[in-house]
């Protein structure tokens, strides 16, 4: 791990994520990329352009200020930490920087979303995620420590997620945690058999590592929903961080059909970490 970007927007919920990324940067050296999306509204078009460019100036100036002051943090004294400011706020292009930067990880802080607000707006941690080709870890409150021992990795065990599943054993291997695989079985028409989730996991297991030594780790729940079972059992294990791959949805099919990733990423109080399948 070398790279990691930390969107900004001075809320003691950026500064949460702020804090995680100085504790991941004392197990692995990591340059932390700060990024700040100055939110320039348009100006009246009967505003002359020279105004409007002295305008962007003017705030582009005063968010450098307050940036640079904003970082001034005991916790960051022996952290690599690189200021970025961009004078526009398209969630999309957090991605983009990442790419620019190599990112290995995006953290960002978040109080989640509830009622009208989730559904009709969602968060600015749901647009990052949604658009992010790189992992996405959510913290909910400040960290203490980094030292995760238990994670829950929920998965389906189809053919499809086996590479986001050994992408998300590489990235977190440096914490030495263990990680416990979840299949949450609903009771509707893919409700499946014990010996077909056997199945499912035994294949799983073989096509990702050529061998079946995970099967210790592998636990099959009941719920309602899928949220219910990995919140519930992450609860009971007393797990970590949540490990959860996202499809990216965007535009009509994400308002109608919604992400089981957003969802917990608004509602769990867990660190989530989510990966792109």
């Amino acid at each position: 791990m070398k790279n990691i970007i930390v969107p900004i927007d001075f809320s003691e919920y950026s500064e949460y994520a702020l804090k995680a990324a100085a504790l991941l940067s004392k197990k692995t050296a990591v340059t932390v990329y700060a990024l700040h999306m100055l939110d320039i509204h348009e100006v009246s078009l009967s505003q002359s352009p020279e105004y409007s460019q002295e305008k962007a100036v003017f705030l582009l100036k005063l968010a450098e200020k307050r940036f640079k002051e904003f970082l001034k943090k005991d916790y960051l004294q022996d952290v690599k930490v690189v200021p970025i400011i961009k004078h526009y706020k398209v969630f999309s292009e957090v991605n983009s920087i990442a790419k620019e930067v190599d990112a290995d990880f995006i953290i960002m802080g978040s109080h989640g979303a509830s009622g009208l607000k989730e559904f009709f707006m969602g968060s600015n941690t749901e647009k990052v995620i949604r658009y992010a080709e790189v992992p996405v870890l959510v913290v909910k409150h400040e960290l203490f420590d980094i030292n995760f021992s238990d994670i829950v990795f929920a998965t389906d065990f189809s053919e499809e997620s086996i590479a986001t599943f050994k992408k998300m054993l590489n990235s977190l291997d440096f914490l030495n945690a263990r990680k416990h695989l979840l299949y949450v079985n609903l009771p509707n028409e893919n409700f499946k058999t014990t010996p077909e989730m056997d199945f499912l996991a035994n294949n799983f297991l073989m096509q990702a590592e050529g061998n079946v030594d995970r099967l210790i780790n592998v636990n099959f729940v009941c719920a309602k929903s899928i949220e219910d079972g990995i919140l519930t059992f992450s609860n009971l294990i007393g797990a970590d961080l949540i490990t959860l791959i996202t499809n990216g949805r965007k535009g009509l099919s994400h308002v109608f059909t919604g992400s089981i990733s957003e969802d917990i990423s608004n509602h769990a109080a867990l660190p989530i970490m989510t990966f792109k399948i």
